[in-house]
């Protein structure tokens, strides 16, 4: 009966410690998000917060599990011989966990240097999302299209990758037009201009419009605009492209890109030299000719037997001479 209470009071305190603890999680971040002005502090306590309830945690429950262990008499006896190979065990269980080990420094490495909050932006593979969850092992993007791409803790610590919202979440970016020569700038900057006005999207901290590019057949224009984050900063590049394509397709169609060439009438002087060129390869190619038939003939000449007056000859002295 005294093993019943001991194990059900264990149960009860380990329990009772982690609902308090997350409780107090709940409060916390509560209070805290409707006191802070900046969300970037916000996503930050949240992410510290969440990792260290999840390591408060598995400490309560390995701590209720070895309690409860401890209440049993013959696991208590084999305590003494467990801790005399305590040295051993644990260099076994290293090399054991040691991925798994590793990959929870990590997540309590980014949790606490500020590296990756939940919320960040971020572009990992290529692909751009949001930090839906950081764990102890393992970090969830959800990408764009609302896949999840899972990523161990080790991954956001060895390899490279792009946040955008790392500072604050306001974001530039660009949109690149290939035109004629012929592009009116000064008509266009002034779209642009009404443009931007005329929609929330913009944050009004940068527009404008550049000839980046003057080679070849095209004018390259980079227009440079910004937004208050990634989201409104792609709907707003999108915009801008539909928009600039509308107002060159209806008001100046002749500076769609076109590729150019020039065909040049060969004067008088320039006609001789490709007619003397032309009698020149013709007298050769006949000359050519001949050569070869000459050649032929003196060959059939020299190998061909002897013709029908030869056999005639022969013929008349063999009747002449019948001996």
């Amino acid at each position: 009966m005294e093993f019943i209470v001991m194990v059900a009071v264990i149960a009860a305190l380990g329990w009772l410690a982690i609902i308090v603890l997350l409780v107090g999680e709940t409060l916390l971040l509560t209070r805290f998000r409707t006191q802070a002005q900046d969300t970037r502090r916000t996503r930050r306590l949240e992410t510290q917060v969440t990792l260290g309830r999840r390591v408060v945690v598995a400490l309560i429950v390995t701590l209720a599990l070895a309690g409860l262990l401890l209440t049993i008499p013959e696991v208590r006896a084999l305590g003494t011989g467990i801790l005399a190979s305590a040295g051993l065990i644990s260099i076994v269980a290293g090399l054991a966990v040691q991925s798994s080990l590793t990959n929870v420094f990590a997540g309590v490495q980014l949790a606490f240097t500020d590296a990756i909050r939940i919320d960040d932006v971020v572009v990992v593979e290529k692909l751009w999302g949001k930090i839906e969850e950081i764990t102890m092992t393992y970090v969830v993007v959800r990408v764009w299209d609302e896949r999840m791409l899972i990523l161990p803790s080790t991954y956001f610590t060895t390899t490279p990758f792009e946040n955008w919202t790392r500072t604050n979440s306001k974001i530039m970016g660009t949109v690149e037009l290939d035109l004629d020569w012929q592009v009116p700038v000064a008509q266009l900057r002034a779209h642009l201009a009404l443009l931007l006005d005329s929609t929330d999207l913009w944050d009004r901290r940068t527009g404008s419009l550049q000839v980046t590019d003057a080679t070849g057949d095209f004018v390259r224009l980079r227009i440079l605009v910004s937004a208050a984050d990634s989201g409104a900063l792609w709907d707003l590049r999108c915009l801008v492209r539909e928009s600039m394509l509308e107002y060159l397709q209806t008001s100046n169609p002749w500076v769609l890109p076109r590729h150019r060439w020039q065909s040049v009438q060969p004067g008088p002087d320039d006609d001789a030299a490709p007619t003397a060129e032309r009698e020149e390869v013709r007298t050769g190619t006949q000359s050519g000719h001949l050569e070869v038939a000459a050649g032929d003939a003196e060959r059939k000449q020299l190998y061909s037997g002897p013709g029908g007056s030869a056999f005639e000859e022969r013929a008349s002295k063999s009747a002449g001479n019948p001996a």
